[in-house]
């Protein structure tokens, strides 16, 4: 769906659960930092509006994109937070590198959620251009940092109403 249409206000159209007592990962890439600083930014500010203490929120950087991975499945290994949010910006260029690092990223993610218990939330922006990505970051789109928050948030209570059949 377009991210015009779909955005933070209507995922909460759909209830949010209270975040009290959650633990939330934060692995952000450093790379676009310029767009992954603001993506941080909402994501923290959603969690904290919802009910996220702040020091049960852990942020760790890594270089780029491609480590999210390797940077999600220890943090989500680690058990010490309940859910993962991996932000990161790929903006197409001229080579095919966009193409290898966003289909990389995207079946890694899957792959840890696919093995762990620990949700982790696919934050990367995958876009043509820099324009594009400040749009999503805080721009007249909005910060889709919220939203990867908010479905941190969802998964979370996801995975605790099936402890409860």
């Amino acid at each position: 769906m377009a991210s015009s249409l779909y955005n933070a206000e209507n995922i909460a159209a759909a209830g949010i659960p209270d975040a009290k007592g959650m633990r939330i990962g934060i692995v952000v890439s450093e790379w676009n930092s310029n767009i992954t600083s603001d993506l941080l930014e909402g994501a923290i500010k959603t969690l904290k509006q919802y009910g996220v203490c702040e020091t049960d929120i852990i942020t760790r950087h890594v270089p780029g994109s491609f480590e999210l991975i390797y940077g999600s499945a220890q943090l989500a290994k680690s058990h010490l937070v309940d859910a993962v949010i991996a932000i990161g910006c790929v903006i197409r260029g001229d080579t095919p590198h966009f193409d290898y690092i966003s289909s990389g990223v995207t079946q890694g993610i899957a792959s840890i959620n696919q093995q762990s218990d620990v949700p982790v939330v696919f934050g990367v922006l995958t876009t043509n251009n820099l324009q594009q990505a400040e749009e999503r970051s805080g721009g007249i789109i909005g910060n889709k940092g919220d939203e990867f928050a908010i479905t941190a948030i969802k998964m979370i209570d996801f995975f605790r109403s099936l402890k409860k059949i």
